[in-house]
């Protein structure tokens, strides 16, 4: 998968409807969240968020990409999404593996909030 394509990919996960998520995060998917029960594996995790609304706007900055080995691509990056008055903030990662040719599944997922790490910012 391109660079384009992965941005795109993850960029569907916040803006795309329930369906959508449910199709691209994997049944052995490892996700934390900034709340309870922040982590979770398997439909756990897709149960978790596929039933919460979508995000009309996401931006992704700061983005790096890694390819450790063939079939797998881990992600980081800054992520700013907003829903009407309600705004949003977190650095994330995500990994995904590939199962077949052009089929992905996210099998990792984390986020962390600005105010979760900025006294190590600042004392860094």
């Amino acid at each position: 998968m391109d660079d384009e394509r992965v941005w795109s990919f993850e960029k569907s996960l916040w803006t795309g409807d329930e369906e959508n998520y449910r199709k691209l995060i994997d049944e052995s998917c490892l996700m934390v969240l900034p709340h309870p029960p922040f982590a979770m594996s398997g439909v756990q995790a897709i149960e978790a968020v596929a039933g919460t609304p979508r995000w009309t706007e996401v931006e992704l900055a700061k983005g790096q990409i890694a390819r450790p080995q063939e079939g797998l691509i881990v992600i980081a990056y800054q992520a700013k999404a907003s829903r009407g008055d309600e705004t949003y903030e977190a650095y994330c990662t995500s990994t995904y593996r590939r199962l077949a040719h052009d089929e992905w599944r996210v099998v990792q997922h984390q986020q962390t909030l600005p105010a979760a790490i900025s006294g190590v910012v600042e004392k860094g």
